[in-house]
């Protein structure tokens, strides 16, 4: 039997629930037109703006607005090991997440804020939902303007990037806006150096990027909150205050938003989801100069070749075919220990594989 806290606290957490959306046969639906997170999980926020988008009735606007501890977040379509410099990852500790929308990657700290405007398909327009956050920045005495990409730029400088998905009768644009970002984070994190790396994904479209506070200190995240959600209720006329979200009101006991959060942290999405790439490398050694091309598709190796100096033994070329053929089937970047194994008994294939293994875990 649960003891009277416990009561209350279970009681509590359903009323909450029950305020944010109603239930049907077997679905959920979120009945608010604004969203205040203030949860700063990002498989939290990012699963929930993906469950707002799936459940909203299609035919009225939403937003959302939240903030995440420090992440990269790729698009739907990009390859992590071209838009990530995974080494500096593993090395701070902050995680790259892939998200269900399209667009290039952008990072994510508690110094910007993300906003997310959801409409019906038919009414969706992404110069018109620019305008509406271009308006928010602008009433904070900031001279934005919009691209031509539907970025917020001061001058030549981007504060906020964008992104779309569309989806039978339902749209959303959101974006990430730079109110005091840690800049330089940013760019060791989105910085990978791999030139070389040809993908048939989307690649990131680079560009000079400032805060906000650059040019007015004043600026917060709870103002930007506020000039948004202004802009937004004038814009489509929405009245209502805005509904905060908790993480532990209940919402992760939601099965879509659970097993979505778990879904964004396993391999087959974060790396088996990344389009087709080819990876073209050169290293010098001392007993001469290799050079090798990696293929591979949804994470995994379909091909890698060597072009090896013409005076190396038969005994070598042997070798680097075994190694390559070994290569083929494997996750790229989490290559099983049995290549170390066949690697060990030739000084210079360990050297060709320490190399390779250097570059695909970069």
């Amino acid at each position: 039997m649960l003891s009277q806290h416990a009561w209350r606290t279970c009681a509590t957490r359903r009323a909450a629930l029950s305020r944010c959306y109603t239930s049907g046969p077997g679905t959920l639906t979120p009945k608010h037109s604004i969203y205040v997170s203030e949860s700063t999980d990002p498989y939290f926020n990012l699963t929930f703006e993906d469950w707002l988008f799936r459940h909203k009735s299609p035919d009225e606007p939403a937003l959302l607005l939240y903030r995440d501890s420090p992440c990269v977040v790729i698009g739907r379509n990009q390859n992590p090991w071209k838009e990530v410099n995974l080494r500096a990852s593993r090395r701070t500790g902050i995680p790259f997440i892939r998200r269900h929308s399209g667009g290039g990657t952008v990072y994510h700290d508690l110094g910007n804020t993300n906003f997310s405007i959801h409409l019906p398909r038919a009414s969706f327009d992404r110069h018109a939902t620019a305008q509406v956050v271009l308006k928010a920045v602008r009433s904070m005495g900031v001279d934005a303007n919009v691209n031509d990409r539907n970025d917020i730029c001061v001058g030549k400088e981007k504060i906020c990037c964008s992104a779309y998905k569309i989806v039978k009768d339902r749209a959303y644009h959101h974006g990430t806006m730079l109110i005091s970002t840690r800049l330089d984070t940013l760019g060791e994190l989105l910085r990978s150096g791999k030139d070389t790396m040809e993908t048939r994904g989307v690649a990131s479209v680079r560009s000079p990027v400032c805060n906000l506070q650059q040019y007015d200190a004043g600026v917060s995240h709870e103002k930007f909150l506020e000039a948004v959600i202004n802009a937004y209720r004038q814009e489509y006329g929405v009245r209502e205050e805005p509904h905060i979200v908790h993480d532990a009101d209940g919402y992760c006991e939601i099965p879509y938003i659970r097993e979505g959060m778990e879904v964004l942290k396993t391999w087959d999405w974060a790396f088996g989801q990344t389009p087709e790439f080819t990876y073209k490398i050169e290293k010098h050694f001392t007993w001469g100069t290799m050079a090798a091309e990696l293929r591979s598709k949804h994470g995994v190796i379909l091909a890698c070749s060597f072009n090896r100096p013409e005076e190396v033994d038969g005994s070598l070329r042997m070798k680097l075919d075994t190694l390559a053929s070994r290569l083929e089937g494997q996750r790229y970047g989490s290559v099983g220990s049995e290549i170390s194994q066949f690697a060990k008994d030739d000084e210079r294939i360990a050297d060709i594989w320490a190399w390779l293994r250097i570059e695909m875990d970069s």
